[in-house]
């Protein structure tokens, strides 16, 4: 996980867990951040992805907001997956 930056998320019950960026991406006209909860040794558990949505405030500092809306998560679960599965096969290519 040493290519990934790195950021802490405080979830709603205060706990602070540290993420690997996995991705920015856009979909459906709003850009979408995609996080690799890690532990304690930096590596990854149980394979779960946390998806916000992305934003910048006026100061240019990155935010990040839930997403609230079934329908909007879909969108922004599907575009990553797609995303997932162009980084697949990128990796399987590269092993040819």
């Amino acid at each position: 996980m040493d290519e990934y930056m790195t950021v802490e998320l405080t979830l709603d019950n205060d706990e602070v867990v540290e993420c690997a960026i996995l991705t920015l991406f856009e979909a459906d006209g709003k850009e979408y951040i995609a996080l690799l909860p890690l532990n304690e040794n930096g590596e990854t558990e149980d394979g779960d992805v946390y998806l916000y949505r992305y934003l910048e405030n006026e100061a240019g500092e990155p935010e990040l907001a839930n997403i609230d809306d079934d329908d909007e998560y879909e969108v922004a679960a599907d575009a990553f997956d797609e995303w997932m599965d162009t980084q697949e096969f990128e990796e399987l290519d590269g092993e040819e």
